[in-house]
């Protein structure tokens, strides 16, 4: 299975969290090319099926619509299913994420569907290496995508590639 783990696109800085709170800090314009060019890296992926999680904070759900256009615009993008999940914010737990993981996994009837998860770091490093039994934990610039291998059977994979976006704003 393709597991897919992105980490939001460039934010508005820090002092707008002061005002507003961190979860209310908006893409900015090179986030958004950034979450597009991203969405275009999946697109060459050829997978026809989606079940896309995406963190409620403005920045992440902003960059999901990016890549959901990307996505949604190709004729071979079949089916896309979109859920927001309050786990995988920040400070979630991976371990946590990596059990829902392998529950949306055996409820599936769709074997070809790929799983995508829009978050923010240090959360998708975490989750890398939770999913791919490693010590390691990368580092994601905005607009990240790190491509998991993932062997149901073993409810473990393989970090295959990570793509980072070269935007010039």
């Amino acid at each position: 299975m393709q597991i897919f783990i992105m980490r939001h696109g460039e934010a508005s800085p820090q002092n707008f969290s002061s005002i507003n709170g961190d979860s209310l800090r908006p893409l900015t314009n090179k986030g958004c090319t950034e979450a597009e060019s991203t969405g275009q890296w999946l697109v060459k992926r050829n997978v026809s099926a989606f079940d896309i999680f995406v963190s409620p904070y403005l920045r992440a759900q902003q960059t999901c619509q990016h890549v959901v256009k990307a996505l949604s615009s190709e004729a071979q993008q079949d089916y896309i299913q979109l859920e927001t999940i309050d786990f995988i914010t920040p400070e979630g737990d991976a371990q946590q994420v990596h059990d829902f993981i392998d529950g949306a996994i055996a409820a599936s009837v769709n074997d070809d569907k790929a799983i995508l998860f829009v978050s923010h770091m240090p959360f998708v490093s975490y989750l890398v290496a939770e999913l791919t039994k490693s010590q390691n934990t990368p580092i994601f610039a905005t607009g990240a995508i790190a491509y998991i291998d993932y062997d149901v059977q073993q409810m473990h994979g393989e970090l295959c590639e990570i793509y980072t976006p070269s935007v010039e704003v």
